[in-house]
């Protein structure tokens, strides 16, 4: 049975579901265009689809966010169907999820960061003092969400309980750290057919909606200005790029990733590294890709050739 068939994985149980199912359909209309045999499958609803399609299966693309989709255990499973996937394998999608353990391995490539404390669901703290070690501002977040799903600003210690509480709801470990100020950019990661990777050009946010880059601000249409290329200075530009491939690099990724960050002061501080980037029409990496010439179905077929190339 010959295999052309791609296999686009999106939808899945986390909160991010119905961004996947966006960012789902427009990649398989995009490779349909082009030519190719897609099937769309939500995991979540429709598991017993993959395994009967297995054998006829060329590929799949994962566009699953969040749990059980960028933390390496759908990863595993294609692993054990022998089906080849893009992107990060199953030990560095564990490690890049995990925002904690990632600014480990940030601190050890010598890359800049806001300063934190973490803490464990009912574990004891003092508001205040977290307060003034994060130079009195602070952003509270579960460790392993995406898409700034139980994510809160604090400015007043009598605020720190019920932003935890919230973040708690989400996961067991949450991240606080120090309010960065400063223009929030991205940067996207592209792996050529050899092997070299391509920094592509930097996403400048600006959200208008909200005073920093939320849910609603991230996928709906006309809540914040995206501009690519980022109007930076040259060495701006340069350093940003440079931190996204060694952010890249530093968790293990392969294919391609996007790497969120602060300029402040002219100096890069990088925010987290995302392994599977949205790719529904409000999102960053197409944007990015298209800066450089690449359109949408351009870039999934080249991280098609690449999981097969790797995995295949």
């Amino acid at each position: 049975m010959t295999k052309d068939l791609i296999a686009i994985l999106a939808g899945g149980w986390s909160g991010e579901r119905e961004v996947s199912l966006s960012g789902g359909r427009q990649c398989a209309q995009a490779l349909e265009r082009a030519g190719h045999k897609v099937v769309l499958i939500d995991p979540a609803r429709e598991m017993g689809r993959l395994f009967e399609l297995t054998p006829q299966i060329k590929t799949t693309l994962i566009l699953l966010h969040g749990a059980y989709g960028e933390d390496g255990r759908i990863q595993g499973l294609l692993e054990c169907l022998g089906l080849p996937y893009q992107g990060a394998g199953v030990a560095a999608s564990v490690l890049a999820i995990n925002k904690v353990l990632a600014k480990d391995y940030y601190r050890r490539a010598g890359l800049k960061m806001a300063r934190d404390v973490v803490l464990w669901a009912g574990e004891v703290f003092d508001a205040q003092e977290i307060l003034d070690r994060l130079n009195g501002s602070a952003v509270v977040k579960p460790a392993r969400e995406g898409s700034s799903l139980g994510m809160a600003m604090v400015e007043r210690p009598e605020d720190l309980a019920p932003a935890l509480e919230k973040a708690f709801e989400l996961d067991n470990c949450v991240l606080i750290e120090e309010r960065l100020r400063g223009r929030e950019i991205s940067g996207s990661v592209l792996e050529r057919l050899d092997g070299e990777l391509e920094a592509l050009p930097i996403v400048e946010i600006r959200p208008k909606t909200s005073d920093f880059f939320d849910y609603q601000a991230k996928y709906t249409a006309g809540a914040s200005e995206e501009i690519c290329p980022a109007p930076l200075e040259a060495d701006v530009t340069a350093k940003a790029q440079a931190v996204s491939l060694t952010a890249h690099r530093a968790l293990g990724l392969e294919h391609w990733s996007r790497t969120d960050m602060f300029v402040v002061d002219g100096e890069i501080y990088v925010l987290e590294t995302n392994t599977i980037p949205g790719m529904s029409p409000t999102s960053l990496v197409p944007q990015s890709a298209a800066a450089a010439g690449i359109d949408l179905a351009s870039l999934l077929e080249r991280l098609v050739d690449l999981a097969v190339r790797d995995r295949g």
